[in-house]
């Protein structure tokens, strides 16, 4: 790993090195529990030894299907510690969604809990299970597991015949340049994506660490979803690079991430406009006593900035940001001694060893400061490619390293990137990124269902819904808007039913045929504020 233009490192590492630097500190509260580095250190170990008893073998792919949980943050370092590929799974998703991105990920092994909330996840891995040949074992944490799965404790007996000696040797043979993630994200196809990442991003999380000024007294508020690149490289990854203690929350309620927050003393929180907005309304309705060193919310479009300008009055200083799953958060970022404009109007400045151009979609040439193109990304945090998906792959990423991502953003003469929204015809749902497509083809197997068009309306909540256009069969008869909803529950993740539906007898469309959603985008704008 030495001889390189900077020392590569291992995300199976971390916690070793927080284990030396940082052993007696706490460094997850779940609950009533709480663990120190050390008492971390020594869980990872057990799972990564559990991992290696279950027969994972270096470059195979782990499928994690789960809530935050303490479990989760083991296995976010112990997969990659054995040299395999860790693979979040949504915690939204359902059964289409967990077996298709489960068979195509080519996953062995899979881990998941039994039941959170009212989601049975173990009843439908149970379902799933005869057609996912793939997986050679599939451990559950929780009671009623499916026929023919292990639980969690069994999991990790089997571990303890392998000695610390071969764990060692194992994760001194994990190569840096060879994928450690696979990164799943709806594209403008009908099915999900894998970006495959390595290692190497590491250099970059440390790099950020620094620049945003993280120390081992933070304490982070772990609410985003670990499944995501968000919630688990600038929460949780970012925590245990730098010693800091983060609180661990199974999902994002307002109020409790407060009242945790002022309990024990969180001086560091993170989001997307929605979840501040749902932050300010809670803060507004019982005052907590916050203080915060800083947040992440991520600016530059019109709809964020009258919030992020709201949360520096009433929590403290935030800094913006850009990223995706195939480029890993964030690749842009302002600076904590940036301007209170350019934190809450602007999308940060590029990393370093970060490219952006800004490209005219029509001609492919650059665009002067101050105009919109679509933003081009190049950088050694770029996937490596989608996962079996080449044809996919070569849509975005130019033999050159120049990703396409598809995205409006613009350029300003102080170097800060404006990120402006999607010139792809895609959905940001709850900071869920969301395929038309997708919806439109679920849709579409509805019987009655002649034709569907699917588009983005404004919501206070998550931001932004889907609202579908439905054209019937002459003979569909009753079907109605709540028949559509329910025949999609169970079988997409609930995000993606469209929280409006209305029916007409044609789409708007140009010349050649193509349906017009500019036209159907504001009509949709129109019947949310009737």
């Amino acid at each position: 790993m030495q001889g390189e233009w900077f020392t590569k490192r291992l995300i199976g590492d971390v916690i070793e090195v927080a284990n030396q630097q940082y052993g007696d500190r706490v460094a997850v509260i779940a609950g009533s529990e709480s663990w120190t580095y050390s008492q971390l250190h020594v869980d990872v170990n057990r799972v990564a030894k559990a991992l290696m008893a279950a027969g994972v073998q270096p470059g195979d792919h782990v499928a994690v299907w789960m809530v935050n949980r303490p479990e989760w943050v083991c296995l976010q370092f112990a997969i990659p510690r054995v040299g395999a590929v860790l693979v979040g799974l949504n915690t939204r998703y359902r059964y289409e969604d967990f077996a298709y991105v489960v068979d195509q990920a080519d996953c062995s092994l899979l881990i998941a809990i039994a039941r959170s909330g009212p989601v049975d996840y173990a009843q439908m891995i149970g379902a799933a299970l005869p057609e996912l040949s793939k997986l050679s074992a599939t451990v559950i944490l929780g009671d009623n597991r499916p026929d023919g799965t292990i639980g969690w404790d069994e999991f990790l007996r089997a571990g303890e015949g392998v000695s610390d000696a071969d764990l060692a040797a194992r994760a001194a043979a994990v190569d840096p340049d060879a994928p450690s993630l696979i990164g799943f994200t709806s594209g403008t196809t009908s099915q999900p994506k894998g970006a495959v990442h390595t290692h190497i991003g590491l250099r970059q999380f440390h790099e950020r660490a620094r620049f945003l000024g993280y120390t081992k007294t933070d304490v982070h508020m772990s609410y985003l979803p670990l499944f995501h690149l968000y919630g688990m490289i600038e929460v949780s990854l970012m925590a245990c690079l730098t010693g800091a203690t983060q609180v661990l929350m199974e999902g994002f309620d307002a109020d409790v991430a407060l009242d945790l927050a002022e309990k024990h003393q969180a001086n560091i929180l993170h989001g997307f406009d929605f979840h501040w907005l749902a932050f300010l309304k809670a803060q507004k309705s019982r005052p907590r006593q916050i203080t915060m060193k800083l947040g992440t919310l991520l600016a530059g479009p019109e709809s964020v900035t009258a919030i992020a300008y709201e949360v520096q009055d009433v929590f403290g200083p935030t800094v913006s940001g850009f990223g995706m799953s195939e480029l890993l958060p964030l690749v842009a970022v302002s600076h904590p001694a940036d301007t209170k404009e350019q934190r809450c109007e602007a999308s940060g400045q590029p990393m370093m060893d970060m490219e952006f151009r800004i490209v005219d979609p029509d001609t492919g040439k650059d665009v002067p400061n101050g105009t919109p193109g679509v933003l081009h990304v190049r950088g050694y945090t770029t996937m490596l490619a989608y996962y079996k998906k080449p044809e996919a792959t070569a849509e975005v990423l130019s033999d050159d390293g120049w990703f396409n991502t598809g995205d409006r953003a613009s350029m300003r003469p102080d170097g800060h990137m404006v990120y402006l929204g999607r010139h792809k015809d895609m959905l940001k749902i709850g900071g869920e990124n969301v395929s038309p497509a997708e919806i439109e083809a679920r849709i579409r197997q509805i019987p009655g269902v002649f034709d569907v068009a699917v588009v983005g309306v404004g919501d206070d909540a998550l931001g932004e819904v889907g609202f579908a256009f439905v054209i019937k069969h002459d003979s569909a008869g009753a079907l109605n808007a709540d028949a559509i909803k329910t025949a999609l529950q169970g079988r997409i993740a609930s995000f993606k039913i469209p929280h409006y539906v209305q029916f007409v007898d044609e789409f708007p469309s140009t010349a050649s045929g193509k349906v017009r959603k500019v036209e159907l985008r504001a009509e949709a704008a129109r019947q949310r504020v009737r």
